[in-house]
């Protein structure tokens, strides 16, 4: 098959899966043409079979915002013309989903072409954004003009029905992970650097938006550290860092705590860490919640949108509500203190992971695509 995707190439979640997607496609020989405005972040390896087609926006006096999602759109209808694409699976609702519908029609009008166009929803484009009255009209047509529709989970799944009068079926075929690139030995000489003493290394990773509490973050890690020497690892960067690092300092826990921001080699930092800490307002699936439990590390959450679908309470992690820092501080200082309970979840963690293995997840959106493929090129 010849695949378009489009997606944000940040590290946020649905370009994180958009990315993985795409690169397991192209292992398994289709063609895969990723559509963005930069390079995604995880598009670190070279693949025959996957090519990079960049949205270059004009700027004009004209505009105080150059009009991205007409230029998306336009660099669309290119690449399903020159290359031939049997369909685009577009990742987030806005703007991919109306650019892609723009592009369809343009492609249709040239010549005859009728090309499919499957949407994939990921959380804030839904629970947040696509809510905004400036947008919701626009989200509805092109979530309902999509040739198919699916959500990384069934909380979203019931999330946009709620908020959306969508009119099509949505498919959940859930957020995965690569767990042979996650199931790796720590590297003795990196944990040492992190954790000179043997202190417990608790991890947390985001884009620090106000939705991932970061705050809260900080404010549990002090409460462990009372108790025991740990050490934190923040991941990312964002608006709410700053905040973090203040807080940190406030608590008297800043020389415990490192901001290591945006990272690439996820695998290394997870395969040293003992707990993962997750306590976001919503997450619509908790993509680095799963790969945390592919390097075997217990997760530690609220019991927010759709982490109860992957993190089960008292064997892979704990949960708490949204802000109950008390709550989560005592899960995590009641399993570092048992090393033999540690050890077990761990595991639970791992062999959760495993059940969203990559293998598992990519058959189901080519079964999709099948659906739609036009006969001849779908080899």
């Amino acid at each position: 098959m010849r695949i378009g995707i489009v997606c944000y190439p940040t590290f946020g979640g649905s370009g994180v899966l958009a990315t993985e997607l795409g690169k397991a496609l192209a292992d398994k020989g289709h063609q895969v043409h990723f559509i963005t405005y930069q390079q995604p972040v995880r598009l670190n390896v070279f693949n025959a079979n996957i090519f990079y087609h960049e949205v270059r926006v004009p700027t004009y006096p004209l505009f105080d915002f150059a009009p991205y999602e007409v230029a998306l759109a336009s660099t669309m209808v290119d690449v399903i013309m020159n290359h031939d694409l049997d369909l685009l699976h577009v990742h987030y609702a806005i703007p991919h989903a109306s650019a892609a519908y723009m592009a369809k029609q343009i492609v249709k009008s040239k010549n005859g072409r009728n090309v499919p166009v499957i949407t994939t929803l990921h959380g804030t484009d839904i629970t947040l954004v696509g809510r905004d009255k400036t947008y919701e009209p626009v989200v509805t047509f092109s979530i309902n003009e999509s040739d198919a529709i699916t959500a990384v989970s069934e909380n979203l799944r019931e999330e946009t029905f709620k908020s959306f009068p969508i009119t099509k079926e949505i498919t959940v075929i859930t957020n995965f992970v690569d767990v042979s690139r996650f199931n790796k030995k720590p590297f003795d000489a990196f944990k040492k650097v992190i954790a000179p003493d043997g202190e417990k290394i608790l991890v947390h990773a985001s884009n620090f938006r106000k939705i991932k509490r970061v705050d809260d973050v900080v404010e549990i890690f002090a409460r462990v550290r009372k108790q025991m020497p740990a050490k934190l690892l923040m991941v990312g960067d964002g608006p709410e860092r700053p905040v973090a690092e203040e807080l940190a300092r406030n608590l008297g826990v800043a020389d415990d705590v490192r901001f290591v921001g945006k990272q690439e080699q996820m695998e290394e930092i997870m395969a040293v860490s003992d707990i993962f800490l997750l306590t976001s307002d919503y997450e619509s699936f908790g993509l680095s919640a799963l790969e945390a439990m592919a390097a075997r590390v217990v997760v530690i959450s609220t019991n927010a949108g759709g982490l109860p679908e992957i993190n089960i309470q008292g064997k892979t992690g704990f949960m708490a509500n949204v802000g109950d820092v008390e709550a989560m501080s005592d899960y995590a200082i009641e399993l570092l203190k048992d090393e033999d309970r540690l050890k077990k979840m761990k595991e639970a963690a791992y062999a959760q992971a495993c059940k969203f293995d990559i293998k598992n997840i990519v058959p189901q959106y080519e079964k999709l695509y099948s659906r739609f493929c036009r006969m001849e090129p779908c080899v």
